[in-house]
This record gives structure tokens, sequence and C-alpha cells, in this order.
């Protein structure tokens, strides 16, 4: 458990230090196309990030929502 800890506090530290800048660039990026947000996949390996990006983000979520759902259904 104290490894796990630890991952999770580098982990945040890591979000706090890049998500500014992420957010900085995405402006950026943004002002550049004149806002058009398909930009992001023009280029095969920016789509291939993308998709990784939102299949992390779905198994991150899915067991909280499949843990909520099961204690809806057992309540029935």
């Amino acid at each position: 458990m104290a490894c796990s800890s630890w991952v999770r506090s580098r982990a945040l530290a890591l979000g706090f230090v890049l998500g500014d800048l992420l957010e900085q660039k995405l402006r950026q990026a943004l002002i550049i196309s004149n806002g058009d947000p398909s930009t992001f996949i023009h280029s095969p390996l920016s789509a291939g990030l993308l998709l990784v990006a939102v299949i992390a983000l779905v198994m991150a979520v899915l067991p909280s929502i499949r843990r909520s759902r099961d204690e809806v259904f057992a309540d029935s």
C-alpha cells in the first residue's frame, strides 16, 4: 500500500506541473487553427495518441461506474 500512495502522490504532482503547460499549448494550438478542433486528428500519430488517451480514461472510470451500478441494482 505504501508504494501505491507514493505512485498516486507522484502522479498528482506531475498533473499539477504539466496541467498548466498542457492547457497553454492546447489554447495555442486552437488559436493557430482558428478554433478548429479537428486539427488534433489530422495526423495519424495525434489521432492514435488521442484514441489511447480516451481508452485510458474509459478504463479508469469504468470500475467506479460498475460499482455504483451494482449498488443501485443490489438495493432493488
